[in-house]
């Protein structure tokens, strides 16, 4: 008998579940959660405050402008998002925080490849350190920039995920040459017209040479991470001249 196959489901607590499914329930991610490929489930932190203001959030100990996200509420939230049925247990907790480790995309893959995580979107000053370690919450950041609230953040965690799962895309090498699958951004892409503006199509394109195809490909996306992202260029560079190991013979 055949292992049950199990669904990739992305929780999500927020202050604001009406933003979800958001552009997660259009076009491949939206079409992929309406065939049953993943699952989305919103909950609202307020459910886990306890008076009949449901507050989830007090002044910074210590002073200072904004508000802060209780520690007792996000861990009740938490822990119910945990005890609901058919939840695994070891999925990743993710915190979506400028202050997080930078999504690559292999931590993507990852994340892709397991049982999808619960993800946990800030707002106000931020949220109690003590659930942050209590909860063992991963710090995620999409970029260096400061958003209103964690909700766009996880939206972009959850898409770079549903697109690597099976079926989602058309053909399953679709996502094997994109930017970052091996460490270089994309080459250029072109399509018809064969001219625009002035501008053709590069002939070595349309010459049918497969290998001179991808010799191409390959030097211009080395180009083009060399020129925009030059981070990924030493980082491949310095991997390239790392020795290899020997192997046992």
């Amino acid at each position: 008998m055949a292992a049950e196959t199990k669904t990739w489901r992305a929780t999500v607590l927020t202050l604001f579940p009406e933003m979800f499914p958001g552009p997660l329930g259009v076009s491949l991610a939206g079409k992929a959660l309406s065939s049953g490929l993943w699952a989305l489930e919103a909950r609202d932190i307020r459910d886990s405050a306890t008076d009949r203001h449901r507050s989830v959030d007090d002044t910074p100990a210590g002073g200072g402008p904004g508000m802060v996200l209780r520690a007792d509420v996000l861990a009740r939230a938490i822990d119910a998002a945990e005890l609901s049925a058919d939840r695994p247990r070891d999925r990743p907790r993710l915190l979506m925080s400028p202050r997080g480790r930078p999504l690559t995309q292999s931590r993507v893959v990852e994340l892709a490849a397991g049982p999808g995580p619960l993800v946990v979107c800030g707002r106000f000053e931020g949220i109690d350190q003590r659930v942050i370690e209590a909860r063992q919450l991963e710090e995620v950041s999409i970029g260096d920039y400061v958003l209103s609230g964690g909700e766009i953040a996880a939206m972009a965690l959850i898409d770079a995920c549903v697109r690597l799962l099976p079926g989602v895309m058309g053909k399953p090498d679709s996502g094997a040459d994109e930017s970052f699958s091996h460490g270089l951004l994309e080459y250029p892409q072109y399509t018809r017209p064969q001219e625009f503006e002035g501008q053709p199509i590069p002939d070595i394109l349309l010459s049918g040479d497969h290998a001179r195809v991808a010799a191409w490909r390959q030097a211009e996306a080395e180009a083009l991470t060399r020129a925009r992202r030059p981070d990924l260029w030493a980082a491949r560079t310095k991997d390239q001249k790392r020795p290899k190991r020997p192997t046992d013979g």
